[in-house]
């Protein structure tokens, strides 16, 4: 009578440990990219960007049009390190270099 007993206590046990860890992983991902947009888009056209996370089957960059459309594209493409890089160069708003 004990051997069930034990057995359905670990069962049981298992099942809260495995349900409290899936719990703290917290949601997953708000956006990932499953389609990619493969035509080069020109550095005006283009206001920001974000990395979609790392939990997300396929690495992606979201780039923020002019107006307001958000393209994935695939962060190996050098047009795509192009843009990145002449966005991070641009000054924030309210930022000054005349220090």
């Amino acid at each position: 009578m004990a051997a069930p007993r034990l057995a359905l206590s670990v069962f049981v046990l298992m099942l809260a440990v495995i349900t409290l860890s899936e719990g703290l992983r917290g949601p997953g991902p708000k956006r990932c990219c499953f389609r990619f947009n493969e035509t080069p888009l020109p550095k005006e056209r283009v206001v920001g960007y974000i990395r979609t996370s790392q939990r997300c089957p396929n690495p992606a960059i979201l780039l923020k049009t002019v107006t307001g459309n958000h393209l994935c594209v695939k962060p190996a493409n050098t047009w795509v390190q192009d843009i990145i890089k002449a966005l991070d160069a641009k000054p924030l708003p309210g930022e000054s270099n005349n220090l």
